[in-house]
C-alpha cells in the first residue's frame, strides 16, 4: 500500500510539472490573467459580484449542510449535476462514496460560478473572448477527474492492480514527456507508407520546400486537365491520403482525375529566414507549372485545404495579378480568406503576441509544430488533452487507434519569417481580403481577380474555420461560386468517403443572403459531399485522354515512390510536454 500511495504521489507531482504548468494553468497565461481581468472587470459592477457571489454561498451552504448533517450517505437529490453529455463523472464511483460524490459537486458549483463572473464581466469583444476562454481552459483543468487522488476510477483501479496501472501511467507519461506530447492514438498501430499514404505515386518534382507527387491512374481515360492539391502546411499531406477506404486522393484518382499533391517540407532551422512568398513562388506556383508541364495541358484545376486553400488563394492571386489564366477552376475546403472572425483562435493573436514573436524570429528560427499542435488541442481540452490524461497517465490505459488523431499528432515546423507574415497579415490584420492592399512576389494581390469557378466548401461545427467565415470567401472571390455546407467539424467534416454514405451537407445557390438565412433556406442532402464535389469538378476536367502508362516525363522523371521522404520527417521534441 505505502508502494502504491507513494507511485500515486509521484505520479500526481509529475503531471503537474509535465502536463499543467507547460500548459499555462498555473501561469500568466492561465490562472494569473484570469484573476486579474475578473477583478478589473468586476470592480465595475460590484452589484452584480455580490449578486453571484451569494447565489454561489447559498448553493455551497446547501451542499455542505446535505453531507453534514444527520446521514453520511450522499443526498439523494444533488445540488449540481454533470451535463449529460460529460463523460467525466458517469461512472458509478464518482457517486458510491460520499466523499467523491461531494468533490464533484463542488468543482461543479466552481465552475458555474467562474462561468457566470466571466460572462458578466464587462471588457471589450477580444478581451472577454480571451477571458471566457481562459477560463473555459482553467475549468477543464482543475477537474478532479485529471489528478490521481480525486479520481475514484483511477484509485480503485490502482487497488485492484496492486499499483500497477500507476506504475503503467508512469511509464506512458515519460514517454509521452520524452517525445513531447500526449498520445492520443497508439502510434503503432500506423506507418505512413505501410496503411497511411498508400495511393500509388511517386515523387516527380521537389525542393527545399516541397515534395510534389503524381499518382497513378486508375481509370483507362483520364480527364486532360491535372487536379493539383495544396494541404495545410503545418500538417502533413496525408489527412488527404489516409486508408484506403477513407482517401480522398483515390476518390478522386478513381474519378478520372491525374491528382498531384504538395508534400510540404517538414523544414530545418536552416530555412528558418523563408517567407510567405517563398511558399508561394517555390510551393503553389512551382507545383502548378509542373503539373501542367507533365501533363502537356494548358490548364490545371486547383484544390486547397485549410491554410492550404489561404496559400492557393493568394497564390492565384498573384499569378492572376501577372495575367495568368493557367488554373480551370478552384476549390476550397475549410479554408479562410477573410479573417473577420476566427473564432476561439484569434484568444492567442493580438499585437503583443505577433510583436513579441516577430522579435522572437527577427534572425530566423523555426515556429515547432508541436506549439502549433498544442494550441489546436486546447480548443478542446477535454477531448483532446484530459481525456487521455486520465486513460494514458491515471488509469495507465494505451489509446486506441485512430488515424485522424495519428495524423493529428505528425505536425510540421514553420519558418518563423513565414509565420509571422502568416498570422499579422491574417489573424490581426485581415489584410489579405483587402484589394491591393499587400504586395506578393512582387505583385499587389487582389482576391477579387481570382475570377475562375470556386467551389467552396464549410464545415457546420468547425471549431478552426467557422462556417460563416468560410461563407466570406463568396464576397471575395470574383468568379463563379459553389457553396456547400457540411455536417461535422474540420476534419470530419471534410473527410467523409462517398462510400460510407454518412452525415449530410446542405446546399443553396442564393449567395446574396447572409449566411444564416442561406442556412435556413438551404436543402439537406444526405451523405458525403464528395459526390457531389466530383459532379462539379468533372465539367472543368477537359477532354478525355488516354491514361499514361509511365508517372512524370523527360523533365520530371521519378525521384522516388510515394509517399516520399519528407511526409517522413518527424519533428524533433521541443521539451517541456
Amino acid at each position: 500500500m505505502d508502494s502504491a500511495r507513494e507511485m500515486i504521489e509521484a505520479l500526481n507531482r509529475r503531471l503537474i510539472e509535465g502536463v499543467v504548468r507547460p500548459l499555462g494553468l498555473d501561469s500568466a497565461i492561465g490562472t494569473e490573467e484570469l484573476v486579474k481581468s475578473l477583478a478589473a472587470a468586476l470592480a465595475q459592477d460590484a452589484g452584480r459580484l455580490a449578486e453571484l457571489q451569494n447565489r454561489h454561498y447559498r448553493k455551497r451552504l446547501e451542499l455542505w449542510a446535505a453531507y453534514a448533517l444527520n446521514r453520511p450517505e450522499a443526498p439523494a437529490q444533488p445540488v449540481i449535476a454533470p451535463d449529460p453529455s460529460d463523460r467525466r463523472f458517469r461512472a458509478p464511483e464518482w457517486r458510491a462514496q460520499p466523499w467523491f460524490d461531494f468533490t464533484t459537486q463542488s468543482y461543479l458549483l466552481t465552475a458555474e460560478w467562474l462561468r457566470e463572473v466571466a460572462g458578466a464581466a464587462r471588457l471589450e469583444p477580444h478581451a472577454k473572448k480571451k477571458l471566457e476562454f481562459f477560463t473555459r481552459q482553467y475549468i477543464d483543468a482543475m477537474s478532479p477527474a485529471n489528478f490521481p487522488w480525486s479520481n475514484p476510477e483511477a484509485l480503485k483501479l490502482a487497488a485492484e492492480t496492486d499499483g500497477e496501472s500507476v506504475n503503467r501511467g508512469l511509464q506512458n507519461l515519460a514517454a509521452d514527456l520524452e517525445k513531447g506530447m500526449i498520445s492520443m492514438t497508439d502510434d503503432s498501430a500506423f506507418e505512413v507508407g505501410r496503411n497511411l499514404a498508400v495511393t500509388p505515386g511517386a515523387v516527380v518534382y521537389e525542393n527545399d520546400f516541397m515534395q510534389l507527387i503524381q499518382y497513378r491512374p486508375a481509370t483507362e481515360k483520364v480527364f486532360e486537365r491535372p487536379l493539383v492539391m495544396v494541404p495545410p502546411c503545418i500538417n502533413k499531406y496525408y489527412i488527404l491520403d489516409l486508408q484506403p477506404e477513407n482517401s480522398f486522393v483515390r476518390y478522386a484518382v478513381e474519378r478520372g482525375h491525374t491528382v498531384f499533391m504538395v508534400s510540404w517540407r517538414n523544414v530545418p532551422a536552416a530555412m528558418g529566414r523563408a517567407n510567405w512568398d517563398d511558399y508561394l513562388e517555390h510551393g503553389v506556383i512551382r507545383a502548378l507549372a509542373v503539373a501542367r508541364e507533365v501533363c502537356g495541358a494548358g490548364q490545371a484545376n486547383a484544390l486547397g485545404f485549410c491554410v492550404g486553400g489561404t496559400l492557393l488563394g493568394a497564390a492565384l492571386a498573384v499569378l492572376r495579378a501577372k495575367g495568368d489564366e493557367h488554373v480551370a477552376s478552384l476549390t476550397l475546403l475549410a479554408t479562410m480568406l477573410d479573417f473577420s472572425d476566427t473564432g476561439e483562435l484569434s484568444v492567442f493573436v493580438d499585437e503583443a503576441y505577433v510583436s513579441q514573436r516577430e522579435r522572437d524570429f527577427r534572425e530566423g528560427g523555426l515556429l515547432h509544430g508541436r506549439e502549433l499542435a498544442l494550441t489546436f488541442a486546447s480548443l478542446r481540452a477535454n477531448d483532446l488533452i484530459w481525456q487521455y490524461v486520465v486513460n494514458n497517465y491515471l488509469k495507465g490505459g494505451t489509446p486506441d487507434p485512430f488515424d485522424l488523431l495519428y495524423w493529428n499528432a505528425d505536425s510540421t515546423n514553420l519558418p518563423g519569417a513565414m509565420y509571422v507574415y502568416y498570422v499579422r497579415n491574417t489573424y490581426l490584420e485581415n489584410n489579405l481580403r483587402l484589394p491591393g492592399k499587400l504586395t506578393m512576389c512582387g505583385v499587389p494581390v487582389d482576391l477579387g481577380r481570382v475570377d475562375m469557378p470556386a467551389y467552396v466548401l464549410a464545415t457546420r461545427e468547425d471549431h478552426i474555420v467557422p462556417w460563416r467565415t468560410a461563407f466570406a470567401s463568396t464576397r471575395l472571390l470574383g468568379g463563379r461560386i459553389e457553396f456547400v455546407l457540411s455536417a461535422s467539424g474540420h476534419i470530419a467534416g471534410v473527410i467523409n468517403p462517398a462510400s460510407k454514405n454518412r452525415r449530410n451537407f446542405w446546399l443553396n445557390a442564393d449567395l446574396a443572403q447572409e449566411p444564416d438565412r442561406w442556412l435556413a433556406a438551404s436543402t439537406s442532402r444526405p451523405g458525403s459531399w464528395w459526390k457531389h464535389w466530383g459532379d462539379w469538378l468533372a465539367a472543368f476536367g477537359g477532354r478525355d485522354v488516354p491514361a499514361r502508362s509511365q508517372l512524370g516525363n523527360a523533365q520530371y522523371p521519378e525521384i522516388e515512390p510515394a509517399p516520399g521522404r519528407y511526409v517522413k520527417e518527424k519533428c524533433g521534441s521541443v521539451g517541456g510536454g
